[in-house]
């Protein structure tokens, strides 16, 4: 089988500053020198463009999970030109195709069941699909995005300009340009590179599936410290139009905490939040499906399914009473009900219902701890 051309542009960027990063900056270090400001500037740089992949390319645009002004739209398109990932356009499109057809070594853009490597950046060194270049069918509501439009008509002006340009301009001010330059530019930019490119491949590999495992994504909150947040990628998958990707309050995920710390400021709106019973039922539905295959080889299985079957059942019921009745209460206090009798009543029904989904799951949850005992 013939092999694609090779992309002898992405081959040559991906050699070159490696080879500065991986050696030139180690000498660099040793002969002249590193200084507190290149470092500073280096860290902060790898935030700044890193998360402007997370939040901008990646939250934003491609699933459209909050909206932000143009002021935040502007910076985060210059932010990505500095991380050196392509347009927001491209990008986009070729992150929505791999939702779409995810795992499918025929169409997703970099299937992780190509392999850890091909995931990683292999999918990116040679013409695997010609027509992405041109085809942005799937991104029309971009196009309607000056910054977007403005980010893919000048692209390569832009990231010139940013990461020589600023890198350059703060080495004046620091009195060493060359070495911002290789610190805070190609270091930095190596770095930014292989932590993003993480998302699509270690978080396909290594991890847990507590929300699904119709496809390759994991959940791994080692990853999230390393990829800005995105280490939550199981929950990513089925839950793609949510800005948070860790949703408890301890997950590590500070692009979920820019997106919302600048919603306060009026800077981003129109949060998209997932439903929680949405969340809680594909957990309780991948518990099922886990424990009936742990207890599906005993002699006595049957009975044993037939039972879990009907405890999950009746969670699911009480799922649903419980997070129905929080609606109703919620929906009277908004219409000033809260000292109403029909409020007081809402609110004890809540309560009582609480408490009754409390002791499902841990019925629940015992069960799981059983199943682990015969796994």
């Amino acid at each position: 089988m013939n092999k694609p051309p090779l992309i002898l542009t992405n081959i040559l960027v991906f050699i070159i500053t490696t080879a500065i990063a991986v050696i030139g900056v180690p000498l660099w270090a040793l002969t002249v020198g590193v200084d507190s400001a290149e470092i500073i500037t280096a860290i902060v740089l790898f935030f700044f463009t890193g998360m402007s992949i997370t939040a901008g390319y990646h939250r934003l645009w491609s699933h459209k999970t909050y909206d932000a002004n143009i002021v935040v739209r502007v910076i985060l398109a210059i932010g990505g030109a500095m991380a050196l990932q392509n347009s927001i356009l491209h990008w986009s499109s070729d992150h929505r195709i791999h939702h779409r057809h995810v795992d499918d070594n025929d169409k997703d853009p970099y299937s992780a069941k190509r392999g850890l490597w091909f995931a990683h950046i292999g999918w990116m060194l040679r013409e695997y699909q010609a027509n992405r270049y041109s085809d942005y069918s799937n991104c029309r509501d971009l196009q309607k995005d000056p910054v977007v439009v403005w980010q893919h008509k000048h692209y390569l002006a832009i990231v010139l300009a940013a990461n020589f340009g600023i890198t350059g301009f703060l080495g004046y001010l620091n009195g060493n340009v060359l070495g911002m330059i290789l610190v805070a530019g190609v270091f930095r930019l190596v770095m930014v590179h292989h932590v993003t490119f993480f998302i699509n491949s270690l978080a396909h590999f290594w991890g847990k599936q507590p929300y699904t495992d119709s496809n390759t994504a994991r959940d791994n909150g080692i990853l999230a410290l390393f990829t800005f947040g995105e280490g939550y990628h199981n929950y990513h998958h089925i839950f793609e139009y949510d800005y948070r990707n860790g949703i408890r309050w301890w997950q590590y995920d500070p692009t979920k905490w820019l997106i919302r710390g600048l919603s306060f400021f009026g800077l981003t709106h129109n949060l998209r939040r997932c439903p929680e019973e949405r969340i809680e039922k594909a957990r309780a539905a991948m518990q099922l499906q886990r424990a009936s295959a742990q207890f599906s080889h005993l002699p006595n299985a049957e009975e044993i399914l037939q039972k879990i079957q009907h405890e999950y059942d009746v969670l699911m019921q009480k799922m649903s009473d419980y997070y129905a009745a929080k609606k109703r209460l919620l929906n009277a206090r908004r219409n000033a009900l809260a000292k109403s009798v029909e409020q007081l009543e809402l609110d004890f029904r809540y309560k009582e219902l609480r408490n009754a989904l409390l002791l499902q799951k841990q019925k629940w949850l015992k069960l799981q701890d059983l199943s682990l005992q015969f796994a």
